[in-house]
């Protein structure tokens, strides 16, 4: 394969996917390279991109290259925790109140009572404050779930965000350029989103509170994970039949194993004829190879599983996705 950044091809990436390409020629900088170089050639034959967002990477500001990526046609369907969902939303309204602790590593039981106290709750080497981003964003999307239980409406939740979002009620709450925001450009775009075990999140806690209290009458006015999987089968569906698509991931867990199970649950599940795998894989992840671990689980492992095929184009680059993610987007988007 030629190298992108030489010759006509070399037209699309900047000066940051210039020096990916003259730098990172070996090991896992050269896996990087590879699954970039791949993702152009996914798209340029009209393929789709569809991004799996796991741990904190919301909070690492990832919003700065994804939401870019949502604009440019490069990412077409996203899976994330409900913790990336409504982290990029805490961040475009309260960024100028997080702190960070560089030193984080040195805290003691005591130090972590004390930023608990100041309702500051770290995430790693930054702390989301409480009031100025939690419960700020729980009173717009408390009002937006008292409106469906009003009006009998039931709605995925990363529909009642994107509610917020377009109705205009944060606006003047922004602190962050709102270009930044991820959550910002999948509104706008009507990004198709897949939160599984969102209620494992700040706001599905919120919400189960709202119901147990009798806020909320009914927990109904929120769809479920099986109905988020109904509807990402249908997506898929509908979107392969013309296009191949690719699966890139960030991290592992539930954002990354229930969106690349469709392919199996259609084809041996449903029966169906002809469904078409996965067209590309790359993973970005810091777990070691481990017994049992979907994280740290290779990406042949899944070809027993019918989600990939054994000539899918497959990466895996064993590093740390707050460093090289945004290194792989800015290849893509020719920055």
């Amino acid at each position: 394969m030629n190298p992108l950044g030489s010759g006509e091809a070399g037209d699309r990436i900047g000066p940051i996917g210039r020096f990916v390409e003259h730098h990172y020629r070996h090991f896992n900088a050269a896996a990087l390279v590879d699954a970039a170089r791949a993702w152009h050639e996914l798209l340029d034959r009209g393929g789709k991109m569809f991004l799996t967002l796991a741990g904190a990477m919301s909070t690492a500001e990832l919003g700065i290259s994804v939401a870019e990526l949502i604009r440019q046609g490069k990412i077409h369907g996203i899976s994330c925790t409900g913790a990336n969902l409504e982290e990029d939303v805490f961040n475009l309204v309260a960024h100028d109140h997080y702190v960070r602790v560089p030193g984080y590593r040195s805290l003691n039981a005591a130090d972590e009572q004390a930023l608990l106290e100041r309702q500051l709750n770290r995430v790693t080497d930054t702390c989301i404050p409480e009031e100025e981003a939690m419960r700020r964003v729980e009173r717009s999307v408390v009002a937006e779930w008292e409106k469906a239980a009003a009006n009998g409406d039931r709605r995925f939740p990363h529909e009642y965000l994107y509610q917020v979002i377009r109705s205009g009620g944060l606006r003047d709450r922004y602190q962050i350029d709102p270009a930044h925001s991820w959550i910002v450009a999948a509104a706008e775009h009507d990004l198709p989103l897949f939160v599984p075990g969102w209620e494992d999140s700040t706001l599905g806690n919120m919400f189960a509170a709202s119901v147990i209290s009798g806020r909320i009458g009914s927990p109904q006015i929120v769809k479920s994970g099986v109905e988020y999987f109904i509807e990402l089968a249908r997506w898929y569906e509908a979107v392969s039949a013309t296009s191949p698509i690719g699966f890139f991931q960030i991290g592992g867990g539930i954002a990354g194993d229930f969106p690349i199970c469709v392919v199996p649950m259609l084809e041996q599940d449903l029966k169906r004829k002809d469904i078409p795998y996965w067209a590309y894989f790359c993973q970005i992840s810091d777990s070691t190879t481990s017994y049992g671990s979907y994280s740290g689980a290779v990406p042949n492992e899944k070809i027993t599983w019918g989600k990939l095929e054994a000539d899918t184009p497959s990466f895996i680059i064993e590093s740390d996705a707050t460093i090289v993610a945004p290194l792989v987007f800015a290849h893509v988007l020719g920055w």
